[in-house]
């Protein structure tokens, strides 16, 4: 298969209207060609494109940060002499000045399949500003490597922050490119987007159902993310960031476990599989014991389970539904302690006023449920399926691959 980045430079008409344009990429680690070149260095050696500025979202554009919330500076490219703008660092959109630097502006972003991944908030922003600016932007499309499911309840209206661009689900289903199209239509912005589309995208295929895992190598989008089992695992792990268990950072292995130095992780997988059997599907979870170097709890021992979804022979791509997994833990951690100090209160993603938890779940409907001692499984399903009923049916008009 072909992503949108290999197709732009083998096949010189799509390039053509470029020649004689300014042309700026904003790209990651991530944004390699087939043979791994990153995109910056495949671009600036075509002679019929003239690269004048790049810009880097939250890590870098080659990765310059480990650890999550860490603003990037601006610099200059050494090797290319041009500017290198960071949108996670004094800003988050691009400023006038900025927008000066191009004419049309190549976003080349690996995305997770989650709302909360910040690339999806930035990719808003360069199109309003972009709207604005009367600039085109031109969106390289790539995987989606969750797939086509859908799950989680809807970011709700008033709840727009750096980790959440948009009134959809967690788990939301779309590439990058049908995100555009889905921002251009919901935002009313008049801006020239023209995506280019991936070649022989299958994302109902085995063994990667959603990543062309016989055909790419993984290239980590964003330090902690390492691998397809992370990204399978995301749309629940991510919720560990608004709590105070370790969501594995600072192991080979984060976001796909949790713990904390004072857990039960026998105890508390039977209370989930006492609790909602079903929402266990399509995975296994195994007790395990780690100790972050760095990150919440490190150096210490940790308790806790590790999502399992890379064996063919367990992982159910249909059936996994990782939001409702993690949800599930949060459950029957307050059923055993009722107590416990799990929701984190700090400073997240430049929000100051409300939890960490809520900014990620795009409002504080779950944290409630979690609280509330008398809330069943039952009572989440009630309030997510019909936003993940309604989802599917507006993502309908935007998907480009069938």
């Amino acid at each position: 298969m072909q992503f949108g980045l290999d197709r732009l430079l083998a096949e010189s008409s799509l390039r053509e209207p470029l020649r004689n344009k300014r042309v700026a990429l904003l790209a990651h680690p991530a944004s390699v060609t087939r043979d791994l070149t990153h995109g910056l260095d495949a671009l600036a050696a075509l002679p019929d494109v003239e690269v004048t500025a790049a810009f880097g979202p939250q890590h870098g554009l080659r990765g310059d940060k480990q650890d999550n919330m860490v603003e990037s500076p601006h610099y200059e490219d050494p090797v290319h002499a041009i500017p290198v703008f960071s949108l996670y660092g004094t800003v988050r959109r691009p400023t006038a000045a900025m927008m000066d630097t191009f004419d049309v502006l190549l976003v080349d972003l690996q995305d997770l399949g989650c709302r909360v991944y910040t690339f999806i908030t930035t990719l808003r922003y360069v199109l309003e500003e972009a709207a604005l600016a009367n600039k085109s932007v031109w969106l390289l499309d790539r995987p989606n490597p969750a797939g086509r499911p859908v799950e989680g309840l809807s970011m709700r209206a008033d709840w727009e922050s750096f980790v959440g661009a948009g009134e959809f689900p967690m788990r939301h289903g779309l590439t990058m490119g049908e995100l555009a199209g889905w921002f251009v239509g919901r935002r009313r912005l008049d801006v020239d987007l023209q995506v280019i589309e991936m070649r022989g995208w299958q994302p109902a295929q085995s063994p990667g159902y959603g990543w062309p895992m016989e055909e790419r190598s993984w290239i980590n989008p964003s330090p902690n993310a390492p691998n397809v089992s992370m990204a399978r695992c995301y749309a629940g792990t991510v919720m560990l960031e608004g709590t105070n268990l370790s969501e594995g950072r600072g192991t080979t292995r984060p976001l796909e476990m949790f713990g904390a130095p004072d857990l039960d992780p026998s105890q508390l997988m039977a209370t989930m599989r006492s609790l909602a059997p079903d929402w266990l599907n399509g995975c296994v979870l195994r007790p395990c014991w780690f100790e972050p170097t760095f990150h919440k709890h490190a150096g210490e021992l940790c308790a806790g389970l590790q999502i399992h979804v890379e064996d063919p022979l367990y992982y159910d791509h249909e059936t996994f539904r990782p939001w409702r997994v993690q949800a599930l833990a949060f459950k029957a951690l307050r059923k055993l302690r009722p107590d416990y100090d799990l929701w984190r209160d700090f400073p997240y993603e430049y929000e100051n006023e409300r939890l960490a938890i809520d900014m990620i779940c795009g409002s504080d409907l779950l944290r409630q449920w979690v609280d509330d001692s008398d809330a069943t499984p039952s009572d989440l399903d009630a309030l997510t399926q019909p936003d993940e009923t309604a989802w599917r049916e507006e993502r309908e008009s935007v998907m480009l691959y069938r």
